[in-house]
């Protein structure tokens, strides 16, 4: 039996959707329904869904960023009322993409799609959904939370939260106020992801969150450290970056 998560903000379109799937696909076994991005994520990390269908808009992680962070692991199927971001990740790996209101001899043809790959590898998206533009304003959407591993735990991180990234050559630490995690997404990735306005690099293997600076000092040689709010630690700024901070 395959297992199928939906993911749909609203209550309402997400029991819709649920009955209409079980007419046209009774053999699939509906394992989560979940109304935000968020829930999404942690319910693929718990219950393996072979298929996933994701609402594109969706509070908390959009249905682009469970896509991307959800990599090869199930089939995705793109929901939505604008069909523009899921035609072009369609057309780059996706199984299909549905535009509300769900039609269900579209969402048959949907079904035989998947049917016929569930065989198959799912493609990774995370690539791909990294490089397209996230809402209908045409504004790229960078990375909103950081998932990380905390014992037997999976915690998200609003990268709101995070003060600064710091990598080495295997893991990359995500330091908070309230502490720190390690992930294993390298700083190249993430110095793609994050928002440049939002996060400075300082160094080849360093991040930090602008509004997190508390001072910058400099040492008789010119070379300048940045000091973080509420944590003791401080971070060396390579020359290449030192034009940050030419104004201070």
């Amino acid at each position: 039996m395959t297992k199928v998560l939906i993911a749909e903000d609203e209550l309402v379109l997400r029991q819709h959707f649920s009955k209409k799937l079980a007419v046209v696909w009774p053999e699939a076994q509906i394992v989560a329904e979940c109304a935000d991005g968020l829930s999404a994520i942690e319910k693929i990390d718990e219950l393996a869904p072979q298929v996933c269908f994701l609402d594109i808009h969706m509070p908390e992680m959009t249905g682009l960023e469970v896509a991307r962070d959800a990599g090869d692991r199930c089939h995705i199927v793109f929901v939505t009322a604008y069909d523009q971001y899921a035609i072009e990740a369609f057309e780059k790996g996706a199984v299909d993409y549905l535009v509300k209101p769900i039609n269900e001899e579209r969402l048959a043809i949907t079904v035989a799609r998947l049917k016929e790959r569930l065989n198959t590898a799912p493609a990774d998206l995370s690539t791909i959904i990294a490089s397209l533009r996230g809402g209908q304003s045409g504004q790229r959407e960078f990375l909103r939370w950081i998932k990380a591993s905390q014992g037997t735990a999976l915690k998200m991180v609003p990268v709101t939260d995070v003060l600064f990234f710091n990598s080495d050559e295997k893991y990359t630490r995500v330091v908070t106020a309230e502490g720190e995690l390690l992930i294993r997404k390298p700083m190249k990735e993430l110095q793609d992801e994050l928002d440049p306005a939002m996060f400075w690099q300082i160094h080849r293997s360093t991040m930090v969150r602008a509004d997190a600076i508390e001072k910058v000092t400099r040492d008789f040689r010119g070379d300048a450290t940045v000091h973080i709010k509420n944590v003791r630690e401080s971070l060396k700024v390579s020359r290449p970056f030192s034009h940050l901070f030419k104004q201070m």
